[in-house]
């Protein structure tokens, strides 16, 4: 047998001995926002001895990490030592050249990172520092609460303060490729939207109050604008939208509360059409994410104590919104629904979960769900066999994802949590105040 011949021999066989952990987490709840990796099961025990590693995140911040071959990327603010309002800027910021925002008063200076570390071991492979800016926002949000997105060619980064909305493009090596100032951000929750790559273009949701924002798409190679829609909207969105293929074409899915669905054409920035299905005639705002299921979109809006909606929709044969079903009781405000197979789960902020049918909303169960420890702020997602989502106290929760209730595991990780988990190829990441921990 010559060398070469056996030399790939050998590498062939070290290759099946030792799977390559292929699995990508491109964007916020991973391939197309819908919360599900279903290559391989993950743990239900997050124990010692499931552990991979658990490294310390420079600063805090809500967002998730997402991944692409061996790399994780993810974005942290750190704030200034002092806990004292922080004084009146004037002239630069060190080392960036940008000037420090003006935020609102008592706001903190922070120095925002974008943070690469290795997907096998959490070693940090790179990080970068971005603009020092103020920020203050609602006590539950953070100055990253954004999730990046990734593609094979780049990762991006948005975040926003009352004077910019910033979003940075970087090579997987840490290399800068762009920067885009896309204008100020009016809302007094704080900026908390995340980008998509789809098709060579940043996509955005920009919704903010009183009419101030828009939808937006950036040519990923450049920055420079590709389409931009104006908004009518009252309040701050933070849905991510998705991707519907739909008489054969894709179309990206807004959700939001006053202009309810909207289908764009991806190539121009033109609205296929949309509806209006949300209560007018109350304040809501659309916070959790649309998914894709069975041909339809899922989305949800509402407020706190006000009527929360959740609606499925899909486009007919002449790209008009048909309303299929709706569900108005212990509907989430925050965290995203998922959709597992034929069914779909809604785990609501104060703990109680409900399964339907994809297709017709038809209940399959409704429970509180055992250990729930303070709010939930992060969204659920899943291996195709359990769902795992955390409390705010640090606990993850496993139940099946099966049209009968089971409670599969309580997992207390110890730390106060209010990002979404990730789970890609059989593996659970999740964010805490301080660190990034990885189960497999």
């Amino acid at each position: 047998m010559c060398l070469p011949v056996r030399l790939f021999l050998i590498i062939f066989l070290c290759l099946l001995s030792f799977p390559l952990d292929a699995s990508e987490w491109p964007r916020f709840r991973g391939p197309n926002g819908s919360g599900v990796d279903n290559a391989e099961a993950a743990p239900t025990e997050l124990s010692r001895e499931s552990q991979q590693w658990s490294v310390e995140i420079p600063g805090s911040g809500h967002g998730s990490p997402v991944i692409w071959g061996d790399r994780i990327f993810l974005l942290s603010a750190v704030p200034e030592t002092s806990q004292a309002p922080a004084e009146k800027p004037s002239g630069k910021a060190k080392g960036k050249g940008k000037k420090k925002g003006k935020g609102k008063p008592g706001a903190l200076s922070y120095q925002w990172l974008a943070i690469c570390l290795d997907r096998n071991t959490g070693v940090t492979l790179w990080e970068q520092a971005l603009d020092q800016r103020k920020f203050k926002g609602h006590r539950f949000n953070s100055a990253a609460s954004s999730t990046p997105a990734v593609d094979a060619d780049r990762v991006v980064f948005a975040l926003g303060t009352p004077d910019q909305l910033t979003v940075v493009s970087f090579s997987h090596e840490g290399k800068m490729q762009w920067e885009k100032d896309l204008g100020p951000v009016v809302g007094g929750h704080g900026f908390g939207g995340s980008p998509i790559l789809h098709d060579g273009l940043v996509v955005l949701n920009n919704d903010q109050e009183k009419q101030n924002g828009n939808l937006l798409a950036l040519d990923a190679a450049t920055g420079d604008s590709a389409w931009t829609v104006m908004r009518k909207s009252e309040r701050i969105s933070y849905s991510v939208p998705c991707v519907y293929e739909a008489n054969g074409k894709e179309v990206l899915v807004f959700v939001n509360w006053q202009h309810g669905f909207t289908a764009i054409d991806p190539a121009d920035g033109a609205v296929i059409d949309e509806k209006s299905v949300f209560n007018l005639e109350t304040n809501e705002r659309a916070i959790s994410s649309p998914i894709v299921t069975q041909g339809l979109v899922i989305g949800t809006c509402g407020f706190t104590a006000n009527p929360k909606h959740c609606v499925a929709m899909k486009l007919n044969a002449s790209d008009k919104w048909e309303e299929v079903w709706r569900i108005e009781r212990n509907v989430p405000h925050i965290p995203s629904v998922i959709s597992v197979g034929e069914l779909t789960f809604l785990i609501d902020d104060s703990g109680i979960g409900t399964c339907v049918d994809s297709l017709t909303g038809e209940e399959k169960w409704r429970e509180r769900l055992p250990g729930v420890e303070g709010s939930i702020f992060g969204s659920p997602v899943s291996d195709g066999e359990n769902l795992f989502f955390a409390d705010e106290s640090g606990n993850v929760h496993v139940i099946a994802a099966s049209a009968e209730f089971q409670a599969v595991s309580k997992n207390a990780v110890g730390e106060l949590c209010r990002s979404t988990p990730m789970v890609a190829g059989g593996t659970i990441y999740l964010r805490t105040e301080t660190k990034l921990t990885a189960w497999k």
